[in-house]
């Protein structure tokens, strides 16, 4: 049977909000956790994963990261994914070559990182007092640090844990790049497929648009996209909605997935996979939410970062959530559906949830 539109909103929160597991599991399950440095109240990636991990804490991620298979990279956006995964977009080669001269600074930072196993960017510049560059946003950065993180981007560097947030670096070796054309793509199955698991189910366009970010993701294989596209077109499972195509991975079911849900208010992350695609946003809820933290104060409509408020499988409004100097809980949150604020159910969740979330940041009567 082809699924309603309201069953595709279910299917996607059901297969999206899975129980509650390991931390390696919930990455492994989901296959790509987008991050953000953001703290309102807590990075990005800590407030996809307490969703998803039993007793998460904001920074366990962070804390534990050196003991999981995950790695830090560029995927579609910037994160964390399963290292069997970050292994095919590697060895990378950059859209844009450095020229002989800082051809020759990266090897020497590149040496340097080898003979000490793993270093502190403050101990790179200390060596080396690279000075400024112009980063892309046009202000100054470091040139110690715009090396180092065009060696991670190439996959000569890859990072082996954070000190208060700062990647710490190893060198890294990746295995050839293969000639095989069958193999390479396999890879990008892989990586679509990637892209699948993590925003399915996705109307046509959105899924274009993500296949199209793997241009950052593995440039080397930029001219071989578009095929990998139709290929994953012809064997995902699909359906025709209201005009629009949407995929989702092949033998899964969004009848059965999606039948039932828990009665449970969530706040998730500006960037959380239920609603980080604003097209499909749009199309399940009915409404423009948008990430405002780079908004002008003036023309927020719904703050500097408002958490989608979900509650069962409706976006009915946003919060914006804060620690204040006494260490309290503030949340400050508005509603684009008033019906469901007279549930005493939804108002005995929403409470619920904030406890979670005091629980989730440390806070005291959490």
């Amino acid at each position: 049977m082809t699924p309603t539109l309201d069953a595709l909103r279910r299917y996607a929160v059901a297969r999206s909000l899975f129980a509650s597991t390991t931390l390696g599991r919930a990455i492994e399950t989901l296959g790509f956790v987008q991050a953000d440095p953001i703290r309102a109240p807590a990075r990005a990636q800590d407030l996809t994963l307490r969703h998803r991990v039993k007793g998460y804490v904001a920074g366990d991620l962070e804390r534990r990261y050196p003991r999981l298979d995950v790695q830090e990279d560029f995927f579609v956006n910037y994160g964390f994914l399963p290292s069997t995964h970050w292994a095919t977009m590697h060895p990378r080669s950059a859209t844009q070559p450095w020229d002989a001269a800082t051809r020759r600074r990266a090897a020497a930072i590149l040496d340097f990182v080898r003979d000490r196993g793993s270093v502190h960017p403050r101990a790179v510049d200390a060596h080396f007092a690279h000075g400024s560059v112009t980063n892309y946003w046009g202000g100054a950065s470091n040139a110690t640090t715009h090396l180092l993180d065009g060696l991670h981007y190439r996959g000569q560097l890859r990072v082996v844990r954070r000190e208060n947030g700062i990647r710490i670096y190893a060198a890294q070796v990746h295995a050839p790049r293969s000639r095989d054309a069958a193999t390479r793509r396999l890879q990008l199955d892989t990586l679509v497929d990637l892209i699948v698991q993590q925003y399915a189910p996705l109307p046509a366009t959105s899924l274009w648009n993500l296949v199209a970010r793997l241009q950052h993701a593995v440039p080397q294989h930029r001219a071989e996209l578009r095929p990998a596209l139709l290929r994953a077109q012809s064997r995902l499972a699909h359906a025709r909605i209201d005009g629009i195509a949407w995929y989702w991975p092949a033998g899964e079911a969004p009848l059965e997935v999606g039948a039932r849900l828990p009665q449970r208010v969530r706040l998730l992350a500006p960037f959380d996979p239920v609603v980080w695609d604003r097209r499909r946003f749009e199309l399940f809820w009915g409404w423009p939410y948008r990430f405002e933290a780079y908004v002008p104060a003036p023309k927020r409509r719904w703050g500097y970062y408002a958490l989608p408020l979900l509650w069962r499988d409706r976006v009915i409004g946003w919060g914006n959530v804060a620690v204040d100097a006494r260490g309290r809980l503030q949340a400050r949150l508005g509603h684009v559906e008033r019906g469901p604020t007279r549930d005493p159910i939804y108002r005995r969740e929403l409470d619920a949830e904030l406890e979670r979330m005091k629980a989730f940041l440390g806070l005291s009567g959490g």
